[in-house]
């Protein structure tokens, strides 16, 4: 199968290309990309032009609930949703049940992952034995079986020799460490930030310190070790300003930020809406601006969906008794250019957060449209205007904050190795 796309505003993040171009396909890899005709003919050709063509989102932190969960989604409802979302890789944290702290767990989830589609299933291992943070996991069967990180996920470390050790072994691995960072006394069992609206709803607070606290320990052990870290899901302004402080001394440390945290705020959990129940917490509108300003510069240099699917009982408790999190595949993309409309981001460095900088993380070959790679990529109607209904989700998981919000952009195709895996 082969195929030729015209007419599309090609944006490369990876070479920097943002202009009218036409891209090739053949034997599922990119072999022509520029304004000039291809040498060869294609078995087909689509006329693309007044959308955008993007390399193939590459989503961070998504939970798909496989295995120990399935009550809630499972590969075969979640794959085709990131596939509708322009979505064409995953990266699976570790909390799921059991931990993925064996090359068994990580080979039952490629297979279950197989079955349902041919999205890029990246798995993070387990830092510690079952997510205990007690006993460090068998970090290299975990990097033979294919793991691109490691991770304790939400579970802290007994000890920060621990988290020494930790950064020891997974540097001599070559291995980047994903930290949540939030410590866990100070958070002591909190569901939603230290402020005005929790104070007046008489929740448990988990102080933005929590956060702070837990990073500059992180980073003094990376001045230790040299190890690198990937810091997930970023929620403070003060959090994202020792990031930067870390990248201008040189040191190894990257992050994201869940795009919920770039639009919503503690004030949106008044009500008790359990919809804006999420870990780390909805924060401030000066921490909220303070993560834009960082993703806007590059600091924060990924835009995930911290995609957690939940079924309908899981938030219909009383606030703290809710389970937290959001079903976010569908959003990030539309999402993250209604961000980009509204601080005036280049087009080009919000796809670079959308893919090339989540694959330079996990050193993953993603996030490029550079001949001979894999032809993962999405186009996308950036013009279109439409209001996000929870009942309409693909996603096994309806609980989203956004139901009824405006979005910007629809993804018209999705392909993956070459073959088209959506089409509106």
């Amino acid at each position: 199968m082969s195929l030729l796309i015209r007419g599309a505003r090609v944006l490369d993040p990876a070479s920097g290309l943002d202009g009218i171009a036409e891209v090739g396909i053949r034997n599922g890899l990119i072999d022509h990309l520029g304004s000039g005709a291809p040498a060869g003919a294609y078995e087909e050709t689509l006329d693309a032009a007044g959308l955008w063509l993007l390399p193939g989102l590459l989503d961070l932190a998504a939970r798909f609930r496989e295995p120990g969960q399935s009550h809630k989604a499972s590969f075969r409802s979640e794959v085709p949703a990131a596939f509708a979302s322009g979505i064409t890789g995953i990266v699976l944290p570790p909390d799921t049940s059991p931990a993925i702290d064996s090359p068994a767990i990580v080979n039952r989830i490629h297979r279950s992952a197989s079955a349902a589609g041919p999205l890029n299933v990246h798995v993070l291992g387990a830092l510690t034995k079952g997510l205990a943070g007690e006993a460090l996991s068998e970090m290299g069967s975990l990097k033979q079986a294919g793991c691109v990180g490691l991770g304790n996920a939400y579970a802290p470390l007994a000890n920060s020799l621990i988290a020494r050790r930790a950064l020891e072994y997974a540097n001599g691995l070559g291995l980047t460490v994903h930290v949540f960072a939030q410590d866990a006394s100070l958070a002591n069992g909190g569901c939603v930030h230290e402020g005005p609206v929790g104070t007046r709803l008489g929740l448990s607070p988990i102080p933005a310190a929590a956060e702070v606290a837990a990073l500059r320990f992180w980073v003094s052990l990376v001045e230790d070790t040299g190890a690198s870290i990937h810091v997930g899901r970023l929620s403070t302004s003060k959090g994202a300003g020792l990031v930067e402080s870390a990248q201008r001394r040189g040191l190894p440390v990257t992050a994201d930020v869940a795009v919920h945290q770039l639009f919503l705020t503690d004030e949106d959990v008044d009500g008790f809406n359990a919809q804006c129940h999420v870990i780390p917490p909805l924060r401030s509108a000066e921490d909220r601006d303070g993560l834009r300003e960082a993703v806007r510069r590059g600091v924060i240099g990924t835009i995930c969906s911290d995609h957690q699917p939940h079924e309908i009982d899981a938030k219909t408790n009383p606030f703290p008794q809710t389970e937290p999190g959001i079903s976010g595949l569908e959003s990030l993309l539309p999402l993250a250019l209604r961000f980009a409309a509204e601080t005036g981001m280049a087009p080009l460095d919000l796809v670079a957060r959308l893919s090339s900088g989540p694959a330079a993380v996990i050193d993953a070959e993603a996030g490029s449209l550079a001949l001979g790679r894999p032809a993962d990529l999405l186009l996308v109607d950036s013009q279109a205007r439409w209001r996000l209904q929870a009942s309409a989700l693909r996603s096994a998981g309806r609980n989203t904050a956004f139901d009824g919000s405006e979005m910007h952009g629809r993804v018209v195709r999705t392909l993956v190795r070459g073959q088209t895996v959506f089409s509106a």
